[in-house]
């Protein structure tokens, strides 16, 4: 059920079962936010360096824009100690099963010691939601950074894996096993591009935007097979501006850093409408809006 080369397929959309867009969003405050260590090449550079009331301000027209689209946001609120905890993407996986018409969410194994403490206080929110809570098998010693890497196809009970830096192959078999859902497994090679949600950001059922520095041929010919159309980001933007870390909540508006000018104008040109939105406080970290957020159902 984990596929990591278009050889391997033996299945097509049609046979992935149908999945509702989630309809809330988890935000979490970023009350607490900053660079106080180095997990990642973004952040180099950057320790003490944040504008916290800049930060706020992104945030809340962050939150503005999900509620301008009628999503309800849902706030867990930031806490002393944690900086990376407003990129609430990472500590969980959300899932519905569409058979059992049941949610519910895998916690994660975070990489970096520095976040690990982050994921108790989002099982903690989950669990107020009345969200099943499920933990990876135990004694399996593998590394899992939830929807950093681990995305769903929009509209299909279908799972798309990043591994090499935040997320061990390993994982996804768990995953499948543990889900009974597909997984398409693509391998990350470029540092700069440490999650999936860095060059990869689903927008509908038949389209996504990518980086494609960021994946080998197979990890190519995968995405092709499954999206009709495929948006590229150009490399400065998709390295520098995180282009990629862009988030289409209804497959129409992609909320996305601004500044992009060539992503968004292709974007426009496959049918979608861009939301410019100023992340850059948070991109000192290594995160734009697609970390900034998990939708749930």
């Amino acid at each position: 059920m984990v596929y990591t080369s278009p050889d391997a397929i033996d299945f097509t959309l049609d046979d992935c079962p149908p999945l509702s867009r989630p309809q809330r969003v988890v935000l979490t405050s970023p009350d607490h936010f900053d660079v106080q260590y180095v997990i990642n090449p973004h952040m180099s550079g950057n320790i003490g360096g944040v504008n916290r009331a800049a930060a706020l301000q992104q945030w809340k027209a962050l939150r503005a824009a999900y509620s301008a689209l009628d999503i309800e946001p849902l706030i867990v609120d930031g806490q002393s100690g944690l900086p990376d905890m407003v990129f609430c993407a990472n500590q969980t996986l959300p899932f519905h099963n569409p058979m059992s018409d049941t949610s519910g969410v895998v916690l994660s194994n975070m990489h970096a010691p520095e976040r690990q403490n982050e994921v108790p206080h989002y099982e903690q929110f989950f669990r107020s939601v009345d969200y099943e809570v499920l933990n990876l098998p135990d004694g399996l010693d593998t590394d899992f950074e939830g929807m950093g890497d681990a995305i769903w196809h929009p509209g299909r009970f279908l799972l798309w894996g990043g591994y090499g830096f935040r997320t061990d192959r390993d994982t996804y078999e768990a995953l499948s096993d543990l889900l009974g859902v597909r997984v398409l497994a693509l391998a990350l090679s470029d540092p700069e591009f440490y999650h999936l949600d860095t060059c990869f950001s689903v927008l509908d059922e038949n389209s996504v935007l990518i980086y494609p520095g960021a994946f080998d041929t197979d990890g190519i010919a995968m995405i092709e097979q499954f999206f009709d159309t495929v948006v590229d980001a150009p490399e400065g933007e998709a390295r520098h501006q995180f282009a990629c870390n862009a988030h289409c909540p209804d497959g129409d508006h992609v909320f996305i850093q601004e500044g992009c000018t060539v992503t968004m104008k292709r974007l426009r040109e496959a049918g979608f409408r861009p939301v410019e939105l100023d992340t850059s406080e948070f991109l000192k970290s290594g995160g734009s809006v697609f970390c900034m957020k998990q939708m749930i159902w």
